[in-house]
């Protein structure tokens, strides 16, 4: 339930970053979205939107600003439509290989980023695309990434599943691998005394891995800033929670860390999660499991049909009853935060950006085909050793050469 006042009031953070959405503002619902930013909203969550292992769960009631909901609705639409975009390039033949879409699962990357700063750090699986746009790429360079140009984000050389950029470290491909990686990356927040954390996220199918458990393990003997997160969407490729894990209750996997279930279909409930998450490492308490119980509509990647093993009328139902965009935007019409005709000017404009950025990805070129260009991001640019040894004495490389070392 939400409640909207027109008390200017302060707000406890500060504003989001509008870099994001300026794509998505339309002339006619500029003026009156930008005069109402501040306008302070409470809201009230279900009581089923969280449940605690070893904690008190976050509070249901609270409030954040018109500005923050409106941003959080237009980075979803913006997300979707970037993955719909993606979806029809691979059917196009545009795309190669492999391509793992989060069409559904949108709440969870744009509630996270909304809470955190960009000191915080991310690492996650191969269904990364939504969270590289949310850390700073635009959608041009998630794109032509995808279609191995050479403006992606990875310069073309990465694909679907090796997206990095300012703060976040990929897109990994390795299942679960991105875990101890992770811990990694908290560990030297920890170690600089910084009061910055580090999203550990994987899916459910990975939970079972042991390096999962190791990395607890480490986390919870040093007290590391590290939020281990579960997007449990239901079907770890194409096996069901209950057929691949005797317990399907992810959150309380770490057993002498604290967790968290989130109802992660809903934007409101994730944004408040990753709030107390932040605030829970920020006060030196150490490690957090959070699990984000969400749901995928399509397959497990493009080559997955996704009907094999769940029904149609199943997805039909999650689309028409618990989806994130379509929850946040009933929120912003009951309580008079937007208007349809503005959602719809948002939408129609979200639509117009990515074509737009489709377009210009699509136009830009391939990676060159030199040798080079496999060696130059192996080190930091001016950090790198004489010569890159090798799988045998030729095959060595001489950054200061700029070819092989002995030929």
């Amino acid at each position: 339930m939400l409640r909207l006042f027109s008390r200017r009031t302060p707000s406890v953070r500060a504003l989001p970053k509008f870099t994001r959405s300026l794509a998505t503002a339309s002339p006619e619902a500029g003026a009156q979205e930008v005069s109402n930013l501040h306008d302070i909203v409470e809201i009230e969550l279900p009581e089923y939107s969280f449940e605690g292992y070893k904690l008190d769960v976050p509070e249901l009631n609270y409030s954040t600003e018109k500005g923050t909901l409106l941003q959080m609705y237009k980075d979803m639409v913006i997300i979707r439509r970037m993955e719909m975009a993606a979806d029809a390039l691979y059917k196009a033949k545009k795309i190669r290989g492999f391509c793992h879409l989060s069409v559904g699962q949108e709440a969870i990357a744009v509630g996270i980023e909304n809470a955190i700063t960009k000191q915080d750090d991310i690492i996650t699986s191969y269904r990364c695309h939504g969270t590289t746009y949310m850390r700073g790429a635009s959608v041009q360079e998630v794109l032509a990434e995808l279609m191995g140009r050479r403006s992606g984000v990875s310069y073309g050389k990465g694909g679907s599943m090796h997206m990095y950029t300012k703060g976040f470290y990929g897109g990994n491909g390795i299942v679960g691998a991105q875990v101890p990686l992770g811990t990694g990356l908290a560990f030297a927040h920890h170690y600089r005394d910084q009061k910055n954390m580090t999203w550990t996220m994987y899916g459910d199918g990975a939970a079972n891995q042991g390096q999962v458990f190791e990395s607890f393990n480490m986390a919870k003997l040093w007290n590391l800033p590290c939020v281990f997160t579960c997007e449990n969407n239901k079907y770890g490729m194409g096996t069901s929670a209950s057929r691949s894990s005797a317990m399907t209750e992810y959150y309380k996997r770490g057993q002498y860390i604290p967790g968290l279930k989130v109802n992660g279909m809903d934007i409101l409930a994730v944004y408040q999660a990753a709030k107390f998450a932040k605030e829970w490492t920020s006060n030196d308490n150490g490690p957090l499991v959070i699990e984000f119980e969400t749901y995928r509509y399509g397959g497990h990647s493009m080559s997955d049909p996704g009907t094999t093993y769940r029904t149609r009328e199943e997805v039909q139902n999650m689309r028409s009853k618990k989806d994130p965009i379509a929850g946040l935007k009933a929120h912003l019409l009951e309580f008079n935060i937007a208007t349809e005709e503005e959602i719809k000017a948002f939408d129609k404009s979200a639509r117009k950006y990515v074509d737009e950025q489709v377009k210009l990805a699509d136009a830009s070129p391939p990676p060159e085909a030199k040798m080079s260009i496999l060696f130059e991001d192996v080190y930091v640019p001016g950090s790198e050793i004489p010569v890159l040894r090798g799988r045998i004495r030729d095959d060595s490389w001489s950054f200061e050469k700029g070819g092989f070392a002995y030929k």
